[in-house]
């Protein structure tokens, strides 16, 4: 039998009432449970998440886990503009690496108009992406240490994410929801000296990420919180879905990179880091090894970069040249029909995987043949993976609820229906 909710919910007329329901325990120590609401005030929480646990003492003992609401209907909304402006949308999503969001919906509406980009296109995609992910990967380490009482190692690795955000700004004019990425191109190529840049943030986040490996993930008292706590075995991370860190920390080898390879990513050689536990501080480390990967792949990026246009040659799909449109009546039709019609891919359906900081994010998207997304279905992995979260509390005690939900690392933006 399956255990009974902690929320008795009553719709009587005065609208939705809450009822908590503590049982009778009947053991030596504690007579009553007592049920505690952890958010959605918390800080850790997000603003929308509300997790309500039932407490033995500080044991856990049953939980409910509700996501909440950001009420931005991100699915709808794409599906009342052209495919170009849904790019503003997918930069909300896991707005911490937001670039990653933008290739994964170019690759999805290539795909629908059966064209590829150029190699240099490509290239650059891959490159932006992983500095994107290093960032999403400090930020997420460095509020979880922060949260254990770890102040120092996120003030150092939110030093590293600013010098990669500098890096990012100069190529897309913007550092967090940068709109970079256009279908059948980009918005703007590299600028100039920007490999140099690159490698010099490079070293400098590698000398932060080994100051930030000597003061935790040896620490005494950081392994005792983190070290088998809500372990996940693998067969359960892939009964429940899981991709990404938290899949490969319980030993499942599954990237999406290596698996589906997109946007050339075949090209490079890198690793896909492992746990063999699958509790916090697999989590942890996993996403500490990632990002050694992802500045490889990005180096490599830089070394072999191709030479060449940014954006396929097709005035049905890309916005031509401006001089083309003050000095001549085929560019200046062909720019009035893309911006009043867009990209109008042939009817059919697509389900296109890309690897997002948290896992496999992908875009289910139906084409009717219009200027307009018929449908779109977001793959968020951060909705999937708040699944497992009760699994990951039981047992544990009410001090383990803010790091299991940091080594989660929950984006509303992109869990948000």
């Amino acid at each position: 039998m399956s255990e009974p909710s902690l929320l008795n919910i009553d719709y009587g007329v005065g609208g939705v009432t809450t009822e908590l329901r503590p049982r009778q325990l009947g053991d030596d120590l504690h007579s009553e449970s007592m049920v505690l609401n952890m958010g959605p005030a918390h800080p850790a929480t997000h603003g929308t998440v509300r997790i309500v646990v039932e407490l033995s003492g500080e044991k856990i003992i049953n939980a409910d886990v509700e996501v909440g609401y950001l009420h931005r209907g991100f699915e709808k909304m794409c599906e009342t503009v052209d495919y170009n402006q849904v790019f503003p949308y997918t930069d909300r999503l896991n707005y911490v690496s937001p670039i990653i969001n933008n290739v994964g919906w170019c690759i999805t509406v290539e795909k629908l108009l059966k064209i590829e980009v150029p190699k240099r296109c490509q290239y650059i995609r891959v490159l932006m992406s992983e500095i994107s992910r290093i960032c999403d990967h400090l930020t997420c380490l460095g509020a979880s240490a922060m949260e254990l009482g770890a102040f120092t190692v996120m003030l150092y690795m939110i030093q590293a994410r600013e010098q990669l955000w500098e890096l990012i700004e100069e190529v897309t004019g913007a550092r967090l929801t940068i709109s970079y990425c256009r279908v059948g191109g980009l918005k703007a190529d590299l600028t100039d000296g920007f490999d140099g840049r690159v490698r010099t943030a490079f070293r400098n986040v590698r000398e932060i990420i080994a100051k930030c490996d000597r003061l935790l993930t040896r620490n005494r008292v950081f392994m005792d919180r983190m070290c088998d706590i809500a372990v996940v075995t693998a067969e359960e991370a892939v009964d429940y879905g899981l991709t990404g860190p938290i899949l490969r920390a319980s030993g499942v080898n599954y990237d999406v990179r290596k698996a589906f390879p997109y946007s050339s990513y075949e090209d490079f050689t890198f690793e896909v880091p492992l746990g063999t536990k699958g509790d916090n501080y697999d989590r942890f480390i996993v996403r500490m090894l990632e990002m050694e990967q992802s500045m490889r792949i990005a180096e490599q990026a830089l070394d072999t970069m191709p030479d060449g246009p940014i954006s396929v040659d097709d005035p049905h799909v890309v916005l031509v040249p401006k001089d083309e449109v003050y000095n001549s009546i085929d560019g200046m039709i062909n720019h009035f029909e893309m911006v009043i019609k867009g990209v109008q891919p042939p009817q059919g359906d697509v389900y296109v995987p890309v690897e997002g900081g948290n896992g496999e994010l992908a875009y289910y998207t139906v084409s009717d043949g219009s200027g307009k997304p018929y449908k779109v279905h977001v793959r968020a992995p951060s909705f999937i993976h708040m699944g497992i979260m009760k699994k990951m509390l039981l047992g544990h005690t009410i001090s383990d609820v803010v790091p299991i939900f940091g080594m989660i690392n929950m984006i509303g933006g992109e869990c948000d229906r």
